[in-house]
């Protein structure tokens, strides 16, 4: 049961790991002036977070497991509901990429990382993970599969805990690189962000697409039983 768990989650924790602004945010935080400090705070609100939301949609999808139930089919409408939006989205991302020469502008929220108060660094990490509509979607789909997978107390807290971290690990991933490597961690994480920041439309086309057509699939799959 809950290795059926932690395989439905899968896709969508890894979807949420290799989405490229959070990823570009902490090396940003990580550069500025308080970045050990920042970073190690920006990660404990990314993983505080998904946490929260993935237990909570979880919880109150305890009964998805029994296919017959209502909890079941609002799970199954509201893949195929996601995954239909997520392929749209990718298509229209795709469409409206920069053409050559021209540069995407940076989000709002990415102003002044170099310099953000602990605070900033604590709560941009938290709503980026949980209130970022992408990831929370992402997130939901995860905590459900895992309500559908029949897993509870203990095995619910692992199943959840395993997404979590899976979901975290470009995050984590960074702050643990310069905590541990120095300037050298510093020219490799600014190469990431590079290329991140160069190669962030084709990301997250090609992300949007995969998971949405497997989202939507899972959820005629299960309108159909």
């Amino acid at each position: 049961m809950l290795s059926q768990a932690m395989g439905a989650m899968l896709p969508a924790a890894l979807a949420i790991a290799l989405s490229p602004f959070p990823l570009i945010g902490i090396v940003l935080i990580l550069s500025g002036a308080h970045g050990r400090r920042n970073g190690l705070l920006f990660a404990a609100g990314w993983i505080t977070g998904l946490a929260i939301t993935a237990t909570l949609v979880a919880v109150l999808f305890g009964g998805a497991d029994d296919p017959d139930s209502t909890s079941s089919a609002i799970a199954d409408w509201g893949r195929v509901a996601a995954g239909t939006a997520f392929v749209v989205l990718g298509v229209r991302t795709w469409w409206k990429r920069p053409r050559s020469g021209e540069q995407a502008a940076p989000p709002g929220w990415m102003a002044s990382l170099d310099d953000a108060t602990a605070g900033r660094a604590l709560l941009l990490g938290a709503l980026l993970s949980g209130a970022n509509p992408k990831n929370l979607v992402l997130t939901a789909s995860a905590a459900t599969s895992i309500a559908e997978a029949g897993a509870h107390d203990v095995g619910l807290i692992a199943a959840v805990t395993v997404f979590v971290l899976i979901a975290s690990c470009t995050v984590l991933g960074a702050v643990a690189v310069h905590l541990a490597g120095g300037r050298r961690a510093a020219s490799f994480l600014d190469s990431v962000r590079r290329f991140m920041v160069a190669n962030s439309t084709v990301i997250t086309v090609i992300v949007l697409l995969l998971l949405g057509a497997s989202v939507l699939g899972d959820g005629l799959s299960g309108l159909g039983r």
